[in-house]
Formats: C-alpha cells, structure tokens, sequence
C-alpha cells in the first residue's frame, strides 16, 4: 500500500501499523534516561544511609555509656580503693618519705626578692581600718581582705589588751593561711583533673612529677599523693600559730617570722634557749611569714607523725564531711613533747576564740590598690 504525502494523519498511521501488527512506544532520550538512573541512585544512597543510621546509632549510644560509666567508675573506684585502704589501717596508704627535694620549693619562694619592710602595729591597725578590714565582718561576711605583710610587728608584745592584741594576730596570719590553702585546693582539683583523663599531657606528667617531689612521694604512688595533697582547717593552723608564737610575741616569730615552731636540723635556724648543749636542733626561719604557713602545711602533710591526722582528714573527706579541726587536732599530740595535753590547749583556744568561725572564710581577689597601700 502507497501512502500519499499529507493524506494521512499520525493517529491514522499509529492505528494501520497497530493492526498490521507493530507495537508504537515512545522513545526515552538519552537525558530522561539519565534522570532515571540519577534519581535510582539517589534513592539507593538514601537508603542505604539511613539504614547505616539506624545501625550506628546505637552503637554509639552504647559505647558512650561505656565511657560514661568507665569515667565514674575511675572515681568511685578510687574512692572505695581509697575507703579500703583507710578500713585496713592504712597499711599500704601514705608510706614513706622522700626528703630530697620536700621544701626546694619552698625555699626559692623564700628567696624571692621582696619588699620585706616592717610596719608598725599602729600603721598595720590604720592599714586595717583604711581598708575596712575587721574581724566581725569576716565572721558575718566569710570574706578576707587579701592584706599579705612580710613580718609581724615588733609592738604585738607591747599591746595590753590580750583582746585587741589577737585581733591583731589573727588579722596578719588569715589571709596568709586561706592563701596557701587556696594553692592546695588549686592542686588538688588539677591532680583529679588529671586522674579522670584518659590520657595525659607531657606537661601533665611533669607537673605530677614535681608534685611527687613537693609531697616526698616514693614509687609516684597516686594514693599517696591524693591523701596528702589536702588543706588544713583555718582554725587549726590559727590555734597552733597562737600557741607556739604566744600570739605573735615569741622570739622565733619575731626574729625568725617562725608562726609554727618547726624544727631543723640543717641549714639557717634560731637555736632555743632552753635547748641541751648536745641538742643540734633550731627553730626554722623565714624571710617572709608566708614560707612558714607553707612550710607549716608541707610538714603537717607528710611527715611520718602526722599520718593519723592524714588519714582521718582522708575519712571526712571520703564521707563527705567539713574538715573538723577539733576532731583532727586530737592527731596532733605529737607535735609537741607535751603530748595529749597540747591537744587540749589547741581545742581550747579554737573554742575560746570562735576560730571555726574561719573555715569557710574566702579571700577577695588581690588589687593593685590594696597592694599599694601595704
């Protein structure tokens, strides 16, 4: 059959071929194709994300959880080993001392060049009172005025007034004792800081190195460390400052800025006058008070005779409790040759004088102002 041009529609054609037997489809073109293809794909990618998501997802979860429960776990397991090893005497906790480097560092704080000048009583009382730095404030308010002076006035001795004069006393060493616990509590956050890390710094493990030398700790025993590195209670080290200086009058106090009678057997010292002709001992001296509330606290921390005092402080802690100076000074009896009978005098003059009024006492941040005046 012959077709003349332009007799015939499409649908006439579409319909003679369909019924000769030929099947008429339209052709994708190599773009629609494409799309095709592209969009199967994309669903596929789809797919299979989602699918990674739903099993990834709790995985992560899971593993998150383990690293959660390893975190506290470290904790709580150092605080039960910690529990267990007080439960047992402390047998294996806080053993032996190395002595070689203990005070090194103390003493380069006490070479430090330092405008070491000796203000009067009435200049300190005036400098007090300028500043508005009073003790009934510090008991309502628990703030400390950061006033840091090098020695003790020489007219301490000279004031009558027995109240007046511990004011006095008590007003000098404050600031000098919050301070220094102010630096432990520092230390002590950052060696758990450092214990709850998976991995630690070069610079944390030479910072843990020192710490080791600075407490006398043998075999870097982390125990060790963590039960020594700790603050003494305000009133505590108050009570003992009053009693081994007589509140600030006491020859070694004011030759020496000696606020704690320690002894030595090396180096500078003030020798006793009651001592025996064959005693080799001396009291130890500073060129600034604030080395011997240091020297006070790293003795108190790791000799040998006050590991009672350390472990009972390490108990308060682990049960949560205030640092109790009237429980923890009944572990001071051997730190004079008067033994129980020093104890009673330090819980007396704590409660006579309300010290435990200090022990949450904070230091307002230094300014350039108040130094100025000092």
């Amino acid at each position: 059959m012959i077709l003349k041009k332009n007799r015939y529609s499409i649908f006439e054609i579409k319909k003679f071929l369909k019924n000769s037997g030929f099947e008429i489809s339209k052709k994708k073109n190599n773009q629609e194709e494409k799309n095709s293809f592209g969009a199967l794909s994309r669903t596929f990618l789809s797919s299979l994300i989602i699918i990674s998501i739903f099993f990834i997802t709790p995985l992560v979860i899971d593993l998150s959880k383990k690293n959660i429960i390893f975190s506290k776990n470290f904790e709580n397991n150092s605080k039960n080993n910690m529990k267990k090893l007080l439960d047992n005497g402390g047998s294996k906790l806080d053993d032996g001392l190395d002595e070689n480097f203990l005070f090194e560092d103390i003493l380069v704080f006490d070479e430090q060049p330092t405008d070491t000048v000796r203000l009067s009583a009435s200049t300190i009382e005036e400098l007090f009172k300028s500043t508005n730095y009073n003790l009934e404030d510090v008991r309502k308010n628990k703030l400390v005025k950061p006033i840091s002076l090098t020695s003790l006035p020489e007219e301490i001795k000279q004031i009558q007034n027995t109240k007046k004069r511990k004011n006095l006393f008590i007003q000098i060493i404050l600031p000098l004792i919050i301070k220094e616990n102010n630096h432990i509590k520092s230390d002590r956050n950052k060696l758990f800081n450092i214990l709850n890390k998976n991995k630690n710094t070069r610079g944390e493990k030479n910072w843990l190195n020192a710490k080791f030398k600075q407490y006398g700790v043998i075999n870097k025993d982390l125990s060790t460390l963590k039960i020594r590195m700790d603050e003494v209670p305000v009133s505590m080290a108050i009570a003992q400052a009053a009693k081994e200086t007589g509140w600030g009058t006491s020859r070694f106090a004011q030759e020496g800025n000696a606020l704690f009678g320690q002894w030595t057997w090396s180096g500078e010292g003030i020798k006793p006058s009651d001592a025996d002709d064959n005693s080799t001992h001396k009291v130890m001296k500073f060129k600034i008070l604030q080395a011997s509330v240091k020297a006070y606290q790293r003795n108190l921390n790791t000799h040998p005779t006050y590991k009672d005092f350390r472990s009972t402080r390490a108990e308060l802690r682990d049960e949560n409790k205030k640092l109790d100076s009237l429980i923890l000074t009944g572990h001071l009896d051997r730190y004079a040759e008067t033994g129980k009978e020093y104890v009673k005098i330090l819980q007396q003059i704590i409660r006579q004088n309300n010290l435990e009024d200090f022990d949450d006492a904070k230091l307002l941040p230094s300014s350039i102002d108040l130094e100025s005046l000092i």
